[in-house]
């Protein structure tokens, strides 16, 4: 096994044009670079620009399948250089444990279960769906005078009801649904799922490299205002195939286009007769490689330093994940399926080779990247994320608070080293994750009051949420 870098025992505890960005950094490069130190906000006020916003998201990366956070065999320079350049996060997590309820918490900035839409875990008809009239990150930073664009996957809706363009995103490039077969674009409907604005696009190429040129584009033009893009790769999420699969890609499509039911559609994506860790391992370095072309473009176009780049995964690793070594993966609210690899750059304000280990999740960085832009959340629609600006800005200590979590088979909370956890079969958890980052180690029997204390904890904020129906 090769021998894991300072950095990633750190982590530990606390295609085509595409393929060739990989090559960019260098073994020797990263030995070379200073050693990764706690967090320490900049001294320096601020310029007074707003940032541009580059939030990126990963589908179903695991939080250790980057080489900076431990993984022992799959490389990705490029998303290892932007830690270098930035803070990388050891304690982040998606605000659920399936993609959907994790862009609700995302766009919205609260807890999923707040909207009919967000109790899909995940939106799987066109019944369900953001609603239009709920402010969201991209209609609340226009009203402050961004662009906005999503290019990617959306997952919160099919038309025609549902759509970025209908959520506050001027521009959309991309698909509907959760998944998709990457070269036909068939979705998970059984249907083509590629779309610019509400109209069908056809391109047959690898979804990554076409994703990367629009994101490449977007980034490259001459904007005269400030701007939000949001860029959902679909990678690494089965089904799995790489650039140069077309042969094993249009045989799903086949099954797709052949399929009598919806559960003949679902099992033609899923690919459980297909993958392995070499396959997963090039989707995740393709996946870095796309990141790569992005930054190089903005570096190019001389916004860098004043671009904020965010780039996280929607939940936790599945099937072929390095996840070691949390347990539990996708689906479930354990370490596995909601702890994700989190990397923040934003050269003006923020300095490089940082690591942070404050617990935050993605409604966290909604109401972050409304603050530094300068935009207003409703007051009708209060968040349930905490801003983590006076953090890296300026030094200030974060309030103490709890990260809640609710999906239909499990119930967890964090508060602190402590994280409260039920199990499918109702039983209840208690755990030290300073200690005991792999929740082996159940602390319930030892520690009753606190773990009712923390179950109340959880109760409360359960109450204020919709139902799941049925």
């Amino acid at each position: 096994m090769p021998e894991i870098s300072r950095r990633a025992f750190g982590g530990l505890v606390g295609g085509g044009a595409v393929t060739a960005v990989a090559a960019t950094t260098t073994a020797a490069e990263a030995a070379q670079a200073p050693a990764e130190h706690p967090f320490r906000a900049r001294s320096e006020g601020s310029s007074g620009r707003r940032p541009n916003l580059l939030v990126i998201l990963g589908d179903d990366l695991g939080w250790a399948d980057l080489s900076s956070y431990g993984a022992p065999h799959i490389r990705t320079p490029n998303l290892d250089r932007l830690a270098r350049q930035g803070v990388r996060f050891t304690d982040a997590y998606s605000g659920s444990a399936t993609c959907s309820p994790t862009r609700f918490s995302l766009y919205t900035g609260r807890y999923p279960g707040r909207t009919k839409g967000g109790l899909a875990e995940p939106v799987a008809n066109r019944t369900q769906g953001l609603d239009p009239n709920h402010p969201t990150l991209a209609s609340l930073l226009r009203k402050a005078g961004y662009s906005t664009a999503l290019i990617g996957k959306w997952h919160c809706g099919w038309l025609p009801d549902y759509s970025p363009t209908k959520s506050g995103w001027d521009e959309f490039f991309g698909n509907h649904g959760g998944v998709l077969e990457y070269f036909s674009k068939l979705g998970q409907l059984g249907d083509h799922d590629l779309y610019e604005g509400d109209a069908e696009y056809q391109d047959l190429r690898y979804y990554t490299t076409v994703l990367t040129e629009r994101a490449v584009e977007y980034v490259s033009r001459d904007h005269d205002r400030p701007w939000l893009l949001n860029l959902n790769f679909t990678t690494p999420h089965w089904p799995w195939l790489a650039e140069g699969d077309e042969e094993t890609g249009a045989e799903i499509a086949e099954k797709i286009r052949t399929a009598k039911s919806q559960a003949e559609v679902s099992a033609a994506l899923n690919h459980y007769d297909g993958g392995s860790v070499a396959k997963y391992t090039e989707m995740v370095q393709s996946l870095d490689a796309a990141v790569g072309e992005v930054l190089a473009a903005l570096r190019r176009s001389g916004q860098e330093e004043h671009t904020l780049v965010y780039f996280a995964s929607d939940n936790g690793g599945e099937r072929w994940s390095y996840l070691w070594p949390l347990s539990g993966e996708k689906f479930v609210l354990q370490e596995g399926g909601i702890r994700v690899p989190t990397i923040v750059r934003w050269p003006q304000r923020i300095d490089g080779h940082q690591v942070s280990h404050e617990p935050n999740f993605s409604p966290d960085w909604t109401a972050t990247f409304l603050e530094v832009a300068g935009a207003r959340p409703d007051p009708a629609y209060p968040l349930d994320g905490t801003s983590l600006a006076g953090y890296l800005l300026r030094g200030e200590r974060l309030p103490e608070r709890d990260l809640f979590w609710r999906v239909r088979a499990n119930r967890a909370l964090r508060r602190g080293r402590w994280k409260y956890y039920q199990d499918a079969a109702g039983k209840d958890h208690l755990y030290d994750l300073g200690a005991d980052l792999r929740e082996q180690a159940d602390l319930a029997p030892d520690e009753p009051e606190l773990l009712a204390e923390l179950k109340a904890a959880w109760e409360r904020t359960a109450a204020g949420l919709l139902p799941y129906p049925g």
